[in-house]
């Protein structure tokens, strides 16, 4: 491609080369970095967090209910039932960031699978499988896991199936236009010349040059379904008590926003899930900015 220079997949040193490059021009994006490190500080929170903290998630102490923030014994104050607001945060940040990370590993899988042979083979192959992709991206995502959701039962795993199936199109159409690009190549048209087989032209000479797009997808599909978990669980579809999550803690200070029979204003019950969601996700999405424009070509012009 004239005026884009493409990695060189069968020399180790220059792919080496390259990812010097990607990490320069990364640490030149400031908010990336803090990004990347916050992200990183919200992971060990939730995940190391409960082991340095004297409750559990469902401990109850009825003589602590609507605790306030900030004391000794609870540093995020108390919920109705006097269960620790902080050990709840970090278990429901298990959950939203366990379905972030699954739902987005699998669509992003889905999504480059589709992407790559769609874009590679053409024809009919190409025509099938964007007709599908149009299909999918018509059918509402909320209707269908309210229909799991009744024959199923609502939970974790329809969570993960649903933002799965319906987080794969945009991948796949940006996978299939990079490919249709990359497959007019010298390299690859070379390496047809050589006999070389297609899922080795595929695997060898096409993927790690649509890698950075896949990186960067990834990134963005983690945040999206951290925000459409949440949503979900706010709607009483997702995960259900009595496993906490950053959405359904939401959902459940809703009763007790106007205030309680105790005479007292929780706020801290809807502030602090609501803040490490915002948190979250604006981090995410500093971290796929930076690592969008790193991974740009331009990198290799330098």
């Amino acid at each position: 491609m004239p005026g884009k220079k493409q990695i060189k997949t069968d020399d180790p040193v220059h792919i080496a080369g390259y990812w010097q490059l990607v990490w320069k021009q990364f640490r030149q994006h400031k908010l990336a970095l803090i990004g990347g490190v916050i992200f990183l500080f919200l992971i060990l929170f939730t995940v190391a967090g409960p082991f340095f903290v004297p409750h559990k998630y469902g401990d109850m102490n009825f003589m602590a209910i609507f605790a306030p923030p900030l004391t000794e014994e609870h540093l995020m104050g108390t919920n109705e039932l006097g269960q620790d607001v902080l050990v709840r945060v970090m278990y429901g940040g298990r959950i939203s960031l366990m379905v972030g990370f699954i739902a987005a590993s699998l669509s992003v899988s889905i999504g480059t699978t589709i992407g790559l042979l769609s874009g590679f083979f053409g024809g009919n192959v190409d025509r099938i499988l964007m007709r599908l992709v149009d299909v999918m991206l018509s059918i509402p995502m909320f209707p269908v896991l309210l229909t799991l959701t009744l024959v199923f039962g609502s939970g974790l795993r329809n969570v993960i199936l649903v933002l799965t199936l319906f987080g794969w199109m945009g991948v796949a159409r940006l996978v299939r236009g990079t490919v249709l690009s990359l497959r007019e190549t010298e390299y690859v048209m070379a390496a047809r010349a050589l006999g070389a087989r297609n899922s080795g032209i595929i695997l060898r000479h096409i993927f790690p040059n649509v890698l950075p797009i896949i990186i960067v997808s990834a990134t963005l599909n983690i945040s999206f379904a951290i925000l459409a978990e949440s949503s979900l669980s706010y709607l009483g579809l997702g995960i259900q008590p009595p496993t906490p999550s950053w959405g359904n803690m939401l959902q459940n200070s809703l009763n007790y926003m106007l205030g309680t029979a105790h005479g007292v204003s929780p706020w801290w019950l809807t502030f602090f899930p609501g803040f490490l969601i915002f948190l979250t996700v604006l981090n995410i999405n500093f971290l796929g900015d930076g690592l969008r424009d790193a991974l740009d070509p331009k990198v290799m012009k330098k």
